[in-house]
């Protein structure tokens, strides 16, 4: 190298890397603006996620029908239930079959065939069974399936307090195997 480019070289002007107008501008702006869009996204993904972060209430149970009413023979009763689904209330009504069995123990059966979802009825064909009407499923008292169905009827929690019939949550049915 001679004397000159050593000199040239020496005295070169070093060049920064320096962010241009253009450029700060350009990430000043994409920051403002990204904040501004995580402050509209965090509320709205709140309000979705919300109702997944309530905590399940334990099962509740429904004052349906007085002790003394209740037979041997299965009798179909309809009460009100009180129900929040995120934040959609309603207050559907439902039914179940309640009877005593030959030891006298209370237990209430759901009305949903388990084999298409209809709505069962009792004896219809004074068999004392109950029968779909939908595709001829039957069951025998204690809710066990005998054809079409593929599971026996579920049946509801039960307690009895003061006199009173109270229902609860729906459960696989326990009285058959």
């Amino acid at each position: 190298m001679s004397n000159h480019e050593q000199h040239e070289k020496a005295h070169k002007s070093v060049k920064r890397n320096e962010m241009s107008r253009r450029q700060f501008l350009s990430y000043t702006l994409g920051g403002a603006g990204a904040f501004m869009a995580a402050g509209m996204a965090l509320p709205m993904i709140r309000f979705a996620v919300d109702p997944i972060l309530k905590k399940k209430e334990s099962g509740t149970y429904i004052k349906v029908v007085e002790e003394s009413k209740i037979t041997n023979e299965p009798q179909e009763f309809k009460f009100k239930i009180h129900q929040v689904d995120g934040w959609y209330v309603s207050d559907p009504e439902l039914s179940a079959w309640i009877s005593k069995d030959d030891q006298g123990n209370f237990f209430a059966l759901s009305p949903i065939c388990k084999h298409l979802g209809c709505t069962i009825t009792w004896n219809t064909e004074k068999n004392n069974e109950y029968v779909c009407p939908c595709h001829n499923a039957h069951y025998t008292k204690d809710g066990k399936n005998l054809t079409v169905a593929p599971k026996p009827l579920d049946e509801y929690e039960l307690k009895r307090e003061n006199g009173w019939v109270y229902l609860g949550p729906v459960k696989p049915n326990t009285r058959v195997q």
